[in-house]
């Protein structure tokens, strides 16, 4: 079994490896670690989570009521607590703000495409918790309605969340986060994003126990909708293999753009082209 002063240590790595990778700024970000069935180890309040050191670790109940350390346990303790009672399989928890992952959240984009066969097998997709206040009760309930079938998931307008079996299983779920948000970000600017099919999809989560991976939840039916992401995890994935996404033609995008569907000038030139062949 791991032992206290060891996970502590590791806490420190985590929050040097945070904060050198720029996914924490000033004293953003917490880490927390269960410390026995009954008790967890947790970053404290106000500090830069890339120049701690062992001893500034709290430790509390499950319950919140802090029993060992100088300083206060961090102030987004609640969300913390509230994943641990959702997933008794959870042994840690990571909350940072990497930039282009916390750019999704602030422009309310999931990142649920199929797009990286190592995303799909790892992570499945990573939805967006509605934005909630930091600190406040109202943020684990946010996050209450996707970490039962998710272990990453993105909050709107403020950072990331990860969780793993161990504390660096957490962490490299935030760098995969990240990772996967930059290259999403870069084929988007491209212009186009070629999506995996729906069928390889289904045979690459057929794939997970063969690579040792235990998902929280299986990928959903086709026809899943939105508030089925409790239970399974939804992705976006075309019939065949190759086809685009092109606009959000989501009814939610429908209503807010009254019907709009925006076309970048390299989607709209594609279009314009095979309507001449086509007559031709």
């Amino acid at each position: 079994m791991t032992t206290e002063s060891a996970l502590r240590a590791d806490i420190v790595e985590v929050g040097r490896r945070l904060y050198a990778r720029g996914y924490t700024a000033s004293n953003d970000g917490n880490i927390s670690v269960r410390l026995g069935s009954d008790r967890l180890l947790m970053t404290p309040k106000g500090v830069c989570k890339g120049f701690m050191t062992p001893d500034l670790m709290c430790i509390t109940d499950l319950d919140g009521r802090k029993l060992q350390g100088d300083r206060d346990p961090s102030s987004e303790m609640l969300m913390h607590l509230e994943v641990y009672r959702q997933r008794p399989d959870v042994q840690a928890v990571v909350h940072a703000h990497p930039p282009t992952a916390t750019g999704f959240a602030v422009a309310g984009i999931p990142l649920d495409r199929a797009v990286l066969a190592e995303v799909l097998t790892t992570l499945g997709s990573i939805p967006i918790a509605e934005y909630a206040t930091p600190s406040t009760s109202e943020l684990p309930e946010a996050v209450r309605k996707y970490i039962k079938a998710h272990d990453g998931m993105l909050l709107a307008n403020h950072g990331a969340l990860t969780v793993g079996a161990d504390l660096y299983s957490a962490y490299y779920k935030m760098e995969t986060v990240e990772h996967f948000a930059k290259i999403s970000l870069v084929a988007r600017l491209l212009g186009r994003e070629n999506l995996i099919s729906r069928q390889e999809v289904i045979r690459l989560q057929g794939l997970r126990d063969t690579y040792g991976i235990k998902a929280p939840a299986p990928i959903c039916a086709e026809d899943a909708v939105v508030e089925d992401a409790a239970t399974c995890q939804i992705v976006q994935a075309p019939s065949s293999p190759g086809s685009r996404l092109v606009p959000d033609v989501s009814p939610k995008a429908a209503a807010e753009t009254d019907g709009e569907i925006r076309l970048t000038y390299r989607e709209l030139s594609a279009l314009i082209e095979d309507a001449i062949k086509n007559l031709r």
